[in-house]
């Protein structure tokens, strides 16, 4: 018979195991969206994605949480929620018809530092004088990356920093949700105010699909359902402290499918900034854990 520890350490194995595959999941689907970018403009093919990965959506919250996971106290708050990711995902996708891969990537690994700077300024929330130097260091990673001032610097490139931070305040806005309904209700509210609020918008930026591309938006559902809902478990079976960290392997993916698909090769400057960024992010991750009471 297994031990309590032994359970844990294999919850913790799993947990790192999905969180991985989670997050390589998401850059397959980043790396659909920016194929599809070529044909489509950006919130068409959220809007389809939303709309293909609601049914699943709703089936895997059902199985995991009944029917009590399709009922909301709150969906304002879940429409609010939609309105920043779907701000956030067009912005991230429209950054692909200008940059590579890889360094969007690396830019959207300041979301723990927005996140830190809006709880202290926005939410007045205690936050340390390490946690602070950590934020600051995440910031400089930014500037490595962006390079302001420089020949090489591009305006596109503030669109994964402002995605960045959209997605913090979107982190930050599940407080806002009623703490009784489930991460299983979060998600069917997210994916089916997105596919809301895009549709709004299809008859202004709507495109003729080509068949050919049908079977891409199929998979840009398939893996980004796919990818949310193992990382979602990642955090549910192991601590956010060790398997938080995991999530920066999606620079690695984005490396190898933006050279695979388009010969893409980032400059030593963008590592050197990821890194940073990085670090920062893995050390504020650390702190909110010792934190915690």
């Amino acid at each position: 018979m297994q031990s309590a520890a032994s359970v844990n350490r294999n919850q913790v194995t799993i947990g790192i195991v999905m969180m991985t595959a989670g997050v390589a999941c998401l850059c397959i689907n980043d790396a659909i969206g920016k194929a599809l970018t070529e044909g489509y403009p950006p919130v068409q093919i959220l809007f389809l994605r939303n709309v293909i990965a609601l049914p699943v959506a709703v089936l895997v919250a059902l199985t995991m949480g009944g029917p009590a996971a399709l009922r909301s106290v709150r969906p304002a708050a879940h429409l609010l929620r939609g309105l920043l990711w779907l701000l956030a995902a067009t912005m991230f996708f429209t950054s692909f018809l200008y940059l590579g891969l890889a360094e969007a990537t690396a830019l959207i690994f300041a979301m723990p530092v927005f996140v830190t700077a809006i709880s202290a300024l926005v939410l007045h929330e205690p936050v340390g004088w390490r946690r602070w130097s950590a934020v600051l260091v995440g910031f400089a990673g930014v500037l490595i990356v962006v390079r302001p001032g420089s020949g090489t610097f591009q305006t596109a490139s503030l669109l994964p920093v402002a995605t960045a931070f959209v997605y913090a305040l979107l982190m930050l806005s599940a407080r806002w949700v009623d703490p009784r309904e489930s991460v299983w209700t979060l998600m069917v509210y997210l994916v089916g105010a997105g596919a809301l609020l895009s549709a709004l918008a299809m008859p202004f930026f709507w495109v003729q699909l080509r068949p050919g591309d049908i079977w891409l938006f199929l998979g840009i559902a398939l893996f980004g359902t796919t990818g949310i809902t193992l990382m979602t478990q990642a955090f549910r079976l192991a601590p956010a402290v060790v398997v938080a960290p995991f999530d920066y392997t999606a620079l690695l993916w984005a490396t190898l499918l933006g050279y695979l698909l388009w010969a893409e090769i980032p400059d030593l400057a963008t590592y050197i900034g990821a890194a940073v960024i990085i670090a920062s992010g893995i050390y504020i991750v650390y702190r909110e854990r010792q934190a915690e009471p």
